[in-house]
């Protein structure tokens, strides 16, 4: 299956073909060697020619035949003789070399520097110094648009024009070159977050982005922009085999600092599902560890701080974990958690209740209505499925906005930092595409297309006649398709196009997928009457210009929603993190009755801006080609190229190109080149023509024998209609390179491999649960009976681990078990345990010492087996049988020991300690063996019984001097730290595959099956403030933020109170009572004061939860206190409220997150602390407070969470936040009249306990975070919140004086 890509038809004006060898260098010495007189051509030089023969044509447009096979000829010599770069015209074409043909340094560099086009070989060079060169002469935008397949090279020409424009721009002030750092630093960051491997491609962009460099007047660049278009944000939940995920997670894993994977719970790519689903880790030639310290430089430069960087990575980590999230099904069919630990997790990292979580990922609110009145609200359980498409999707969405939220920020670094004069825009965009099963994702992608190709055509088609008319040539108008017709067919509202009827679909029938489909069939059959447009039931046939395309309707009107589900909002919304809060600054309001923008309204106007960018600039082309697919240097596929060929339409380029006249230049070129060829012009090599060069010119074209109609003389130039006027070239004939019956073949031995691949695999995966099952079960049951209250070694937790039991193969009949089992006398008993272990053994006059043993569990009794020597042999003997019925009690310690002793009450021989490394194993199989009627003990210290009824005691310390293990001495146990008492195992690694072929092969089916469809939506950015602004007496929004909001969305932040030029209205005649003046309406409900705009009321109590209790006309009620604003009094001037603290001069560090782990010290190690059973955890406040002071919007207090099961208007459905434009975030509604202490933020919130084990994963210690030293401080800006260091430090200080 072949990837299309749009078709560009262009034509240009001013193209002057490069002189010849011959001619042209001969003619430059010549003109030096006699003084450069004027209208003197120079004698021509025949040795010229012999210096380098030429490959090919380096100018398409000049071929003798036009057809697919012969360009592909053309490009295949030229290619093999590493001439990578050919033109059509002005428009580059690239072959990828997939080697390095050292053609991109400084030598090569300088040799393009203020050279024309056709005065050097084609390079990307040129292109780059053409668009440069017309932007400073001309002044005029230029915009440079690069298509092509996967793996043709689109990025990699892009990064050269970058590297050529920071060059050849010059500029020595400092602010200069660190836009060009900045512009050239996009390019790994951008590449770790938006680029992985696929099939095609080991670095492919999986989004499309147009980069737009500003000029001043000197032409220095001064600024940059980068608009994104459709993330393939699916790819963040799912891949095919041997591709990958995004960069940036493989790196994160792998190189992630010790702190970080403290912080986060970070473990290897192979340990999460989102990574390593696809069975690819590691790609050759692509170092994820040097490529993570690359990207980390790129941030630095970008500007981002120590603590945006940190969030960024906990976003990542989010994703991560969500991933690891496994639903199991019930009994009545609805989706359960199957570990809640990583729910734990999530929520810790998330800042949200672990059980609103488990919540939000299983079950969905649902609202009735009656008569367009709200009724009652209920928790509708999802099923596994559904539960994990809405985990997706919220995977999905966060990664989308962090994307966006990156671009944006990367756009403020890069401001203008003065007055834009002129820009160039790069244009990196996905090409035209063609699967066999094509839906919303490439309806979307060949809309956009549709629209390049319209503008292209008439920018190219335009200039193209404009020529013309100033040379005043007689021409044929050049005959198009103008796919106006087409673009309609998608975008049209009257009468309604494919996307009007997809939302109309959606708004009518949005509650099921099935019946919005159903419903978009049905509409689309107005459409029947476009010619390029085809319904054919569940499927439609757009004709676009590069192709017939078949779209699958299925799924399309729920891609087209697009939205997150109320319950997930809410989720973020609960979120104490202010990052998080911030990447979702728009929410939709439910009392709104304007339908939400919808994917394709956004593609659409996505879309539309573009072309207006275009539209404003002059245009240069690259089309990019991948001559095979397996990346090899040597290797040409001509069936590849070929079809590359076709669907780039590189034949109607050049028949365009030429419909007018395909070749022209200046009369004084066209005698300098063609004079031989006359008698009349030359006679011995020498130039003998008299009079001036046109009508030299025309003398050569009439003695040449070309008809009259094939060539024209304009004012300035010669016009040429075909090429075969310039060169004497054999005839090429067209060939045919598509062998159908071959195509079936490979389709049909793909289809057969794929079936039989498919059935190995299923029946692998059977065989490997079922084997494992059983022993998963018990291991589980030991986790159980340890019921989190012992620490755990790290190698019991692997996902390995499995209770096998019989460690010493008793059971297998081997010689050594034979002995064992002689020796105990066990007979035919199963043996259900067995391992080394060591006995305690006390001697007289000297302390207790371990000693090697046998453990040996059946179902009746364990024993203990001793190897002694006797006479010089190995003899082994039983030393000890326990019946199980004896055993009272198990006791063991809270550290992570092998200890344990088996109480049996009062003996003669005491009770045995022993040490054992499956002591886990080892209890649970003695407590399924006797029903569970044996107690396990677990506490600081052990008690056991001596001889009779003699009781000692064992201690446990812990100790990190200890290397390993523990060590026993004088009844004390030293032993280092442990995993987390309530760690569990790790998920079961994914089995490494033996040599085992894709489940496909070649290039009509893709590797996981041909309905792999992958997902691309391009969600609107949100604008983010300055980094490193210091809260200002005055809050302001910077000006920085409402230049760039104009190309984003507004951040999630209260508008601060503004500084008023109006003199306020007259104060009342009590001067001693606050009044306040309503910036926006407000609409109460019961015992909530409702607020015209400019309305004035009086203060008569505040609170500190957002809510004022204010008086109006006689009346008391709540109101939001950011909808008010002091009116000051009159003979003062007007005084903005005081501001929030502002942090201190110094450098202040990250402030923790509640519940936090602690990151390790430099050089710091563990102190030896005895074991505690008896702490607890101490609860720190969540969240921040708002920018006034109020409570964070919408978090929800205790008291608060309550009422709102039952309010029929919940605190989240408030309206959301925005700058300038929307009313700002209301805190949650206190109670009718004054609230009550207990319900404030201090005293009422929910507290988050300390940071929860983190699931199946090694770690040490849980203690609360420490911030790095030197760390920069939160900005105040971030999320639009108040200073997040002074909110906990107070909240901490009201916390100790309440204990």
């Amino acid at each position: 299956m072949q990837e299309k890509s749009f078709v560009l038809l262009f034509l240009e004006p001013c193209i002057v073909q490069a002189p010849s060898k011959k001619a042209g260098k001969k003619g430059a010495a010549a003109t030096s060697k006699k003084g450069g007189a004027a209208g003197k051509v120079a004698k021509a030089d025949w040795k010229e020619g012999f210096k380098k023969k030429q490959v090919g044509v380096s100018d398409m447009t000049l071929l003798t035949t036009i057809t697919n096979e012969a360009v592909n000829e053309n490009l295949e010599k030229r290619w093999k003789n590493g001439e990578i770069y050919t033109y059509i015209g002005s428009v580059l074409i690239s072959v990828n070399p997939f080697r390095d043909l050292g053609i991109y340094n400084d030598e090569v560099l300088q040799r393009y520097k203020g050279k024309n086009r056709l005065e050097v070989p084609p390079h990307v060079f040129a292109i780059a110094e053409s668009s440069y060169y017309n932007m400073n002469a001309y002044h005029e935008n230029q915009c440079v648009i690069i298509s092509g397949e996967s793996g043709a090279g689109k990025t990699e020409a892009a990064k050269r024009i970058m590297q050529y424009i920071a060059a050849v721009s010059g500029g020595q002030d400092s602010s200069i070159q660190e836009i060009k750092d900045m512009v050239l630093a996009t390019n790994p960051l951008l590449e770790s977050f938006g680029c992985a491997k696929t099939l095609r491609n080991n670095n492919s962009s999986r989004h499309g982005k147009y980069l737009e460099i500003m000029f001043n007047d000197h032409g220095e660049p001064i600024g940059a922009q980068i608009t994104n278009y459709l993330l393939e944000k699916g790819r963040v939940v799912g891949q095919v085999e041997s591709e990958r995920n995004f960069h940036i997670f493989y790196q994160f894993t792998k190189a992630a600092t010790d702190a970080q994977r403290e912080a986060f719970g970070l473990q290897t790519p192979d340990a999460y599902a989102y990574t390593s689903v696809s069975n690819c880790l590691d790609v050759p030639g692509i170092d994820d560890t040097q490529d993570f310290s690359e990207t980390i430089k790129a941030m630095q430069v970008i500007g981002l701080s120590d603590y945006e960087q940190n969030e960024i990575f906990r976003m990542l980590a989010i994703i991560l974990w969500l991933g690891n999230v496994q639903y199991s099904e019930k009994d009545d069919g609805n989706a359960d958690i199957a570990d809640t630990s990583v729910t734990d997790f999530v929520g810790y990292l998330m800042e949200v209740d672990t059980a609103q979580v488990q919540k939000a990922l299983t079950t969905k609110t649902m609202e009735t209505q009656h008569g367009g009145r709200r009724g009652s609200i209920y928790d509708v359980p999802l099923n596994p499925a559904q539960a994990s498409s809405g985990r997706d999707a919220l995977t999905k969405a966060i990664y989308n906005n962090l994307f966006e939220w990156i671009v944006s920020k990367v756009n403020v670094s890069m401001k203008p930092r003065s007055a834009t004069a002129q820009l160039i825009g790069i244009l990196d965009i996905f090409g035209f595409e063609i699967f066999e099963d094509n839906s919303f994702e490439q309806l979307c992608i060949n809309y956009v297309n549709e629209k390049l190709q319209q503008i292209f055509i008439e920018l190219t088609l335009k200039t193209e006649q404009e020529e013309y008319v100033r040379e005043q040539i007689k021409w044929t108008p050049i005959k198009y398709f103008n796919n106006k017709i087409v673009c309609d067919l998608i975008e049209e509202k009257r009468p309604p196009g494919i996307f009007a009827a997809l939302n109309d679909a959606c708004a009518t029938a949005h509650a099921d997928p099935t019946a919005a489909d159903n419903s978009f069939v049905q509409r689309m059959s107005m459409l029947s009457s476009n010619p390029h447009f085809d319904a054919r039931g569940a499927q439609f046939l757009v004709k676009h210009y590069a192709g017939d395309v078949m779209y699958n309707v299925s799924g399309m009107t729920d891609k087209n929603k697009d939205v997150l589900v109320k319950d997930l909002l809410d989720l973020i919304g609960a979120s104490g993190n202010a990052f998080l809060q911030g990447l979702f600054p728009d929410r939709p309001d439910p009392n709104s009755k304007k339908r939400p923008p919808t994917a394709s309204d956004r593609i659409k106007s996505s879309a539309g801006a573009l072309v207006e960018n275009l539209m404003r600039a002059q245009p240069s082309y690259i089309r990019t080609i991948k001559p095979n697919q397996n990346r090899s240097a040597s290797e040409y596929d001509t069936k590849a190229v070929l079809h590359q060929v076709k669907y780039l339409g590189l034949q109607e380029n050049i028949r365009v190109r030429r419909a007018g006249f395909a070749y022209r230049n200046t009369f004084e070129k066209m005698v300098e080149r063609f004079y031989l060829l006359s008698p009349a012009t030359s006679y011995a090599g020498e130039y003998i023509w008299q009079g001036d060069p046109k009508s030299g010119c025309e003398r050569i074209l009439t003695d040449t024998g070309i008809a009259r109609e094939e060539w024209q003389m304009g004012t300035t130039k010669a016009f040429i209609k075909n090429p075969e006027t310039l060169f004497a070239l054999e005839t090429m004939r067209d060939r045919y390179w598509h062998n159908m019956a071959g195509r079936i073949q490979r389709a049909w031995r793909n289809y057969m491999r794929y079936k039989h691949e498919c059935a190995r695999r299923i029946q692998r995966f059977w065989k490997n649960n079922k084997e494992g099952i059983e022993y998963a079960k018990i291991r589980d049951y030991g986790h159980q009976i340890l019921a989190g209250r012992k620490e755990r070694r790290r190698f019991s937790l692997l996902g390995y681990r499995r209770f096998m039991g019989d460690y010493l193969d008793l059971n297998g009949k081997s010689a050594f078990g034979e002995e064992l089992a002689e020796a105990c006398g066990i007979g035919r008993d199963k043996v259900t345990f067995s391992s080394k272990g060591q006995l305690l053994v006390s001697k007289f006059g000297r302390s207790s010492k371990p000693s090697p043993r046998f453990l040996i569990l059946t179902d009746k009794a364990l024993h203990i087996a001793v190897i002694t020597a006797k006479e010089g042999e190995s003899v082994t003997t039983l030393d000890r049988k326990i019946p199980l019925v004896t055993i009272k009690s198990i006791s063991m310690s809270t550290l992570r020991d092998d200890w344990l002793v088996v109480n049996l009450g009062p003996t003669e021989e005491g009770d045995p300690i022993l040490s054992c490394v499956f002591k886990t194993e080892l209890t649970t199989h003695i407590l399924r063996l006797t029903q569970g009627s044996v107690n396990v003990l677990i506490a600081p210290t052990i008690s056991y019984t001596k001889k009779k009824e003699k009781k000692a005691e064992i201690k446990f310390i812990k100790d990190e001097t200890v290397p390993r293990g523990d060590s026993y001495k004088s009844h004390t146990v030293h032993v280092p730290s442990g995993e987390p008492a309530a760690s569990l195992s790790k998920p079961p690694p994914r089995r490494k595959e033996g040599v085992v072929r894709p489940i496909t092969q070649g290039k009509l089916l893709r590797k996981g099956g041909p309905s792999d469809v992958t997902s691309r939506a391009k969600p609107k950015p949100a604008v983010r403030p300055l980094p490193g602004k210091s809260t200002p007496t005055v809050v302001k929004p910077p000006a920085a933020t409402s230049s760039a909001t104009s190309a984003s969305s507004a951040p999630r932040a209260p508008p601060p109170p503004p500084s008023r030029a109006a003199a306020p209205p007259p104060p009342p005649p009590e001067p001693d009572v606050e009044q306040y003046k309503a910036k926006y309406a407000f609409q109460g409900q019961e015992g909530e004061m409702s607020l015209q705009k400019d309305d004035i009321v009086e203060l008569v109590e505040k609170d500190n939860n957002g809510w004022w209790l204010v008086k109006k006309d006689g009346l008391e009620g709540w109101a939001p206190n950011n909808y008010l604003e002091l009116v000051p009094p009159k003979p003062k001037a007007a005084a903005p409220p005081p501001p929030p603290p502002p942090p201190p001069a110094g450098k202040r560090p990250i402030p923790s997150a509640p519940g936090a782990p602690a990151a390790p010290k430099a050089g710091g190690g563990f102190k030896s602390v005895s074991a505690d059973p008896s702490a607890k955890p101490v609860a720190v406040f969540p969240g921040m407070g708002g920018g006034n002071g109020s409570a964070t919007p919408w978090k929800k207090t205790a008291s608060a969470a309550t009422e709102s099961s039952t309010d029929s208007t919940p605190t989240s459905s408030r309206p959301g936040s925005s700058i300038a434009h929307k009313p700002p975030p209301i805190a949650a509604k206190p109670k009718p009249g004054p609230p009550p202490v207990a319900s404030k933020p201090s005293a009422g919130a929910p507290k988050v306990g300390a940071k929860p084990p983190i699931p199946s994963a090694a770690r040490p210690g849980t203690g609360p975070p420490k911030p790095k030293a030197g760390g920069t401080a939160k900005p105040a800006a971030v999320g639009g919140q108040m200073d997040l260091a002074a909110i906990l430090a107070r909240r901490a200080q009201k916390l100790a004086e309440d204990e």
